[in-house]
């Protein structure tokens, strides 16, 4: 089943998030992750605060994007992440395809 991983993102230096996010793309696909938001216009409906930047990422399983946040590759796009923004990270399981919702 489908596992997401969720980013609220507020960039402090646009350089090194350029770096970051093109480092972490290369990483994300080569563990099979897609890119279903990334940075678009978002708004809160309903209770706060604000959102700052949303990212969503998409893996086959949740084990999938365990190993990408785990693994080497990623973890060289993580040096300047340290630098480039802060985040709240999720990861969320979905549901599987053809399950049926109560």
């Amino acid at each position: 089943m489908p596992a997401y991983v969720i980013s609220e993102v507020e960039v402090r230096d646009q350089a090194m998030m350029e770096a970051y996010r093109a480092l972490a793309a290369q990483t994300i696909a080569q563990y099979g992750g897609r890119y279903l938001a990334r940075g678009g216009a978002a708004e809160v409906v309903e209770g706060g605060p604000p959102p700052k930047t949303i990212i969503i990422v998409e893996f086959p399983t949740m084990a999938r994007a365990r190993e990408w946040y785990a693994s080497v590759e990623y973890a060289e796009a993580l040096k300047p992440r340290q630098t480039a923004l802060e985040r709240r990270l999720m990861f969320v399981e979905g549901i599987a395809p053809g399950a049926q919702l109560p």
